[in-house]
This record gives structure tokens, C-alpha cells and sequence, in this order.
């Protein structure tokens, strides 16, 4: 998306060649095979290891540094690789997004008229709020230290990661749309008003 804002606001006149559909396949295809590789990479390696203290996590779901508290061998070690592997393509990733929207932000405030700035603004910050809260909530969890660990902080930081981004990102972005806003402010209204 960031690459998608990218070309849309700086290169315009490219984006047709820029963003063709051969293009959009081969970012579609890098996306998912990178997201399959890493997720059977982990799911192979965290089968692999031995648990010795239970299989009760502390979690709504299986998270694999909750998985590698249960593991009694020093094979975790390859887990934990694999999750700094995993932090290393995130950070790639999300120094490209930081990269493409320095570039944006560039070509935004050399826009002269207020509207198309807002404009502009209005459609990046939202994809950059919801991305740079997943990873910034991702990163902490997998990658903080073992004695800032405890089972609700834990909790709260999966929840933080794996449900706030997927369940804000449609309100984000569902409201810029003018007419569910006047939809939004009339429930707020009929509610503050019924109460009274």
C-alpha cells in the first residue's frame, strides 16, 4: 500500500506503467510467499521442539514465545533465530514504508492548495497509524526482554497486535467516506438525546 501511495501522489503520470498488473502480481506473490515461508518455517520448528513443562499456554492462541516458555531443550534457540530473522524482514519492510512515505510527505507539502494536502494526508496517516502500530506491538512481544514478561502484559500486547490493527483498520478507513460519518453522528445524536 505504501508503494501503491507512493506512485499515486509522486509519480502519477507512471502509475498505469508502474503499478500494471504484472507488477501488482509479483508484489502479491512476494507478499504471500515470504508470509507462507516464514509461517511454515516457524510452525515446523516450533513443532519440533520438546515442551516439558505442560502445553497450557497463558494466551487465547498459540504465540510462539509463549510456545518457547514451555520448551525444556536448547533447541528454542532455532526458534529464536527464526523470530530475529523474522524481525529483520519486518524492519526491512518497515523501513521501506518509512521510506516511501518520507517521499510522499516530500511531494505533499510542495502541494500549494490546503484541500489537496488534506487530501493527501488524509489517505496516508490512516495506513501508517494502523502499520506502525502492528509492528511497533508485534516487535515488543516478540522481541522484549524475559524480565519485563508477565502473563497480562503478555495478553495485552498479543491483543494489542493480533486484534486492534485488523478491527481498527476498517473504521479507519471507513471513515473517510462522508456519508458514514453523517450516518456515525446521527446515532451519537439520537443516543445523547434519548438519554436525556
Amino acid at each position: 500500500m505504501a508503494y501503491d501511495r507512493y506512485v499515486a501522489i509522486c509519480k502519477p503520470l507512471h502509475y498505469g506503467t508502474l503499478l500494471g498488473s504484472r507488477a501488482r502480481v509479483h508484489m502479491a506473490a512476494a507478499a504471500w510467499g515470504s508470509g507462507f515461508l516464514n509461517s511454515l518455517l516457524h510452525t515446523a520448528n516450533t513443532f519440533s521442539i520438546p515442551l516439558c513443562q505442560g502445553n497450557a499456554l497463558d494466551q487465547f492462541f498459540c504465540e510462539i514465545p509463549q510456545i518457547l516458555k514451555l520448551s525444556c531443550s536448547h533447541s528454542y534457540l532455532r526458534e529464536a533465530g527464526l523470530i530475529v530473522v523474522s524481525a529483520c524482514l519486518v524492519l526491512g519492510c518497515f523501513i521501506f514504508i518509512m521510506l516511501s512515505y518520507v517521499q510522499i510527505f516530500r511531494a505533499v507539502l510542495r502541494i500549494p492548495s490546503e484541500q489537496g494536502r488534506h487530501k493527501a494526508f488524509s489517505t496516508c496517516l490512516p495506513h501508517l497509524a494502523v502499520v506502525s502500530l502492528f509492528i511497533s506491538t508485534g516487535t515488543f512481544a516478540y522481541l522484549k526482554p524475559p524480565f519485563i514478561s508477565s502473563p497480562s502484559l503478555d495478553l495485552l500486547v498479543a491483543v494489542l497486535y493480533s486484534v486492534v490493527p485488523p478491527a481498527v483498520n476498517p473504521f479507519i478507513y471507513s471513515m473517510r467516506n462522508q456519508d458514514l460519518k453523517d450516518a456515525l453522528k446521527k446515532v451519537i445524536h439520537l443516543v445523547v438525546f434519548q438519554k436525556q
